[in-house]
């Protein structure tokens, strides 16, 4: 199966995160860090920000929040 690289801005709507929310998170790693594709250009693997949002409902759930 090949990943799919999703750029910033898909990583926004995917999360409805904020630009500076998703780097403050993912410097304190609790949000997947993304990869350097070229020089200026970064971006997520599709599977890290599905497992990160899997990640949250399950918490959700256990606390019955959800």
């Amino acid at each position: 199966m090949t990943e799919k690289f999703l750029s910033q801005t898909e990583v926004l709507k995917r999360t409805s995160l904020s630009r500076t929310t998703i780097w403050r998170h993912a410097n304190a790693g609790v949000f997947p860090k993304p990869i350097h594709i070229s020089a200026r250009r970064v971006a997520w693997l599709e599977s890290d920000i599905i497992a990160w949002q899997n990640d949250k409902i399950a918490k959700q759930l256990k606390r019955g929040s959800l």
